[in-house]
């Protein structure tokens, strides 16, 4: 159906191109001649200049929505990949603390709440603004940690690209991809990632 759509806008662009091409051809005919030698050299020229500024914008239309579908992809694997299990409610509660100063540190905002379960920090005021937050989920005698991510500007309505969308995936996605590496480099016995 793309492909169809694809070639159906094409040739679109060709029936206009030479509808331009015969209209500017007309011009050229009432033109005095000292003006068409120099106007019958552009004007071919700006023809194809329109015509290629417009297969160049549905290239970069159709870039931007295969570059936009890989990173959500990315950002809904990285997601995934942001939760650990702790063992043991010693190395929960090293992994839990290490995991509120990693929020305070990649967060453009503050931490507005920390108790036990949650760690929650304020919505993004200014737009690229990402913020973090994380649950912490009882497992047999341990938990499961979970890294949360928001960014304001990333979506528009309907969830599609926002503003600042590359800006806030890029964001996510180095903050949530490093935050179980953080943690293992950090707490004695390690905790495996979920």
């Amino acid at each position: 159906m793309k492909l169809r759509a694809h070639f159906a806008r094409g040739y679109n662009r060709a029936q206009t191109m030479t509808r331009e091409v015969r209209l500017v051809k007309k011009i050229i005919a009432f033109v005095p001649v000292a003006l068409v030698a120099p106007v019958a050299l552009v004007a071919p020229v700006a023809v194809i200049a329109l015509a290629l500024a417009g297969c160049s914008s549905a290239d970069k239309e159709e870039q931007r929505a295969a570059a936009f579908e890989h990173n959500e992809a990315n950002l809904v694997v990285a997601q995934r990949n942001a939760a650990v299990d702790c063992s043991d409610a010693a190395q929960c509660d090293a992994a839990w603390a290490l995991t509120k100063r990693y929020i305070e540190q990649h967060s453009n905002t503050h931490v507005t709440r920390a108790d036990a379960f949650s760690i929650d920090t304020d919505v993004p005021s200014s737009s690229g603004d990402a913020s973090f937050s994380a649950t912490r989920v009882a497992k047999g005698a341990g938990a499961t940690l979970t890294l949360y991510a928001q960014c304001r500007g990333m979506y528009g309505p309907n969830d599609a690209r926002g503003s600042d969308y590359a800006e806030c995936a890029a964001k996510i996605l180095k903050t949530q991809n490093g935050y179980v590496a953080f943690l293992k480099s950090n707490v004695s016995g390690q905790p495996a990632p979920k």
